[in-house]
């Protein structure tokens, strides 16, 4: 007889916690304050560096306990601020603790505490919101819903530098846009914050300077304001620009200089004035050098990338600037090499991130030759080959339609990068290059499109529709097809450029080509035919339209496919002019090659054909 297993009897999840940590939360409900006020306390000593005991105790139901202590009368102002700390420490654990407490809508009765005339109480309370709104799961907008929570929150700036440190961090990662800058601005942030940058504390100086670059940022109104605040007797950026020296940690400096990049991008400071070009310029080039961490060195091309993107002479300027360009090509150079097993834990945090780095590198490079010819060949002729093409590799797939860094690689003017990478020696560059524009035209609008055509130009568009390269001529028919799609854009294309792409057509129709090449020869002629106007250009070349035929009749059933999609889209019984369209493929024996490939023992061709007939007999 088989032996039967016997399933295995877990023990839940709840009756572990219960065991190690129900004492705990049942001390919260002991009717001896005293008793309470030192189950807290243990409760806290308890939690702190351990995210499995934090939880534990959330699941065992401690955080509605804690809140309902936190805002009883009855408590005493030691209890309450022990609770606000207890709350801390558990939203300091995982996202999924900050989502339980905010479940428990632990924010409107931490804002009701920051009204309790104790000081301590407040810094706990504020504390506990600070590390819940810079959680990532904590949405922005629960700080603006009470209309009376900014003015008081500015009103408490002054209490003490905690208040300060942490309400700064509180502004700075819940503005996020123009609603919320306008919403500080008109609160007093600037006045209220400004005196702030001269604290004794690092931490409050940091994060008043935080405030100030997302306050700033796309802002003309802010930013013209604040270029005009002083104090202590001196202008505001001037003491940004003592900031961005040398001698002050990093993450000031580097903050300071987007401080003042971001002044300088809404207006309010001039792009050739000293603070710029001989200090925010070469700060930023700083942060790209190789002895940066990571997160500065990808915060500082992004940064400098923006700084000189619409202007052409400090994109000069940087381009010769600490051999940027040649600086840059470290950026794809990962995983770096390891010395000492001590840089283990860098080496596994660059991996992680590396994926940034080169994005980032990617934007500076397009900024950096966005307008200038000598910057551009500068940019291909400085990096080799080898960090050309992983970096270039890299861009094909930042580029495909879904990814989320399509758009800023856009509007970096990597278009133009790319075109030049087309004429490069080196057949993996030229490969690379028309790949990324294949994929950035995929599914693109029309100025896209254009941008493309204009770059390229039609000449180098044909250069490489006969490169001796295979690949290249691929993604090439890949770049066609993909800028012919969708009618707008196809009778627009070929309106302007139509007689060279039938011309390109043909010879590829007629060389000795490979199948899979004249397959995408044909599925572009396909899409031209879909077009409203376009398709007259097929219609009207009967050397064409012979090559059609001949195709339908081939031995390779990848091409007759193709050549059917050209015919099924010409005799489209819905669109105008179909009949003249019938009529004149019936006179070429065209209606005779359907009819025979209806019978034929594929069934995608045998579809096709007959529903190539159905457009005839409807």
């Amino acid at each position: 007889m088989a032996c039967l297993l016997e399933t295995p009897i877990r023990m839940s999840v709840l009756s572990e916690v219960t065991a190690s940590s129900r004492h705990y939360v049942d001390r919260l409900f002991d009717p001896d304050p005293q008793k309470v006020l030192q189950g807290v306390i243990d409760m806290k000593n308890a939690v702190i560096g351990n995210n499995k005991q934090k939880a534990n105790l959330i699941v065992l139901g401690a955080v509605p306990r804690l809140l309902y202590l936190l805002q009883q009368e009855t408590s005493s102002t030691e209890l309450k601020t022990e609770c606000a700390v207890v709350l801390g420490s558990l939203a300091m654990g995982t996202e999924n603790n900050v989502k339980s407490l905010l479940d428990c809508h632990i924010i409107p009765a931490l804002l009701q505490g920051l009204l309790s005339p104790d000081l301590k109480f407040i810094e706990a309370c504020l504390r506990c919101l600070r590390t819940i709104f810079t959680s990532p799961v904590t949405p922005e907008e629960l700080l603006y819903t009470d209309a009376t929570v900014i003015p008081h929150l500015m009103a408490l700036l002054s209490r003490s530098r905690y208040t300060q440190e942490y309400i700064c961090q509180i502004f700075s990662h819940c503005c996020k846009g123009p609603d919320h800058q306008t919403i500080l601005f008109n609160h007093g942030a600037v006045q209220n914050i400004a005196h702030l940058l001269t604290s004794v504390s690092y931490k409050v100086r940091m994060q008043a300077l935080k405030c100030f670059s997302v306050l700033a940022f796309e802002n003309p109104q802010v930013s013209m304001t604040l270029v005009n605040v002083l104090v202590d007797g001196e202008l505001l950026p001037q003491i940004f620009v003592k900031m961005l020296q040398r001698d002050k940690p990093i993450e000031m400096q580097l903050t300071s200089a987007k401080c003042l990049t971001y002044m300088c991008r809404a207006g309010a400071i001039r792009t050739d004035d000293n603070c710029i070009v001989l200090k925010t310029l070469p700060c930023l080039v700083r942060m790209c050098s190789k002895e940066r961490l990571l997160e500065e060195r990808v915060e500082g091309a992004e940064t400098l990338a923006y700084l000189i993107e619409p202007d052409v002479e400090l994109q000069r300027i940087a381009s010769i600037t600490d051999h940027l360009i040649a600086m840059l090509a470290d950026y794809f150079k990962y995983p770096s090499s390891v010395s000492a097993i001590t840089d283990i834990k860098r080496l596994d945090h660059d991996l992680k991130h590396a994926h940034e780095l080169r994005q980032a590198a990617f934007k500076l490079y397009a900024s950096l030759g966005a307008n200038d010819e000598d910057i551009r060949k500068k940019v291909l002729q400085n990096a080799p080959d080898e960090i050309l093409v992983v970096a270039s590799s890299m861009l094909c797939n930042l580029l495909l339609e879904f990814s989320p860094s399509k758009e800023p690689i856009l509007e970096s003017g990597a278009v133009e990068l790319l075109c030049g990478l087309t004429q490069s020696e080196n057949p993996a560059l030229r490969v690379n290059g028309i790949w990324a524009l294949m994929n950035m035209a995929f599914q693109a609008e029309q100025k896209i499109k254009a941008d493309i055509l204009r770059s390229l130009s039609t000449e180098q568009l044909f250069r490489l529709l006969s490169d001796s390269d295979l690949n290249v001529l691929m993604k090439t028919l890949g770049l066609l097809r993909n800028l012919l799609s969708t009618r707008p854009h196809i009778d627009k294309i070929m309106s302007t450029h139509g007689k060279q792409i039938m011309q390109a057509v043909t010879l590829i129709l007629e060389g000795e080509h490979n199948i899979e090449v004249k397959e995408q020869t044909l599925c572009i002629l396909a899409n031209i035919a879909d077009g409203t106007t376009a398709k007259e250009l097929i219609m009207t070349n009967d050397d064409i339209l012979q090559k059609i035929k001949y195709y339908m009749g081939h031995s390779h059933v990848k091409l007759q496919l193709a050549a059917m999609f050209c015919i099924s889209n010409l005799v489209w019984n819905e669109e105008e002019g179909s009949q003249e369209r019938q009529d004149k493929l019936r006179d070429m024996g065209i209606v005779d090659i359907l009819h025979k490939l209806s019978q034929s023992p594929d069934s995608n061709l045998c579809d096709k054909a007959k529903m190539a007939l159905q457009q005839y007999l409807a």
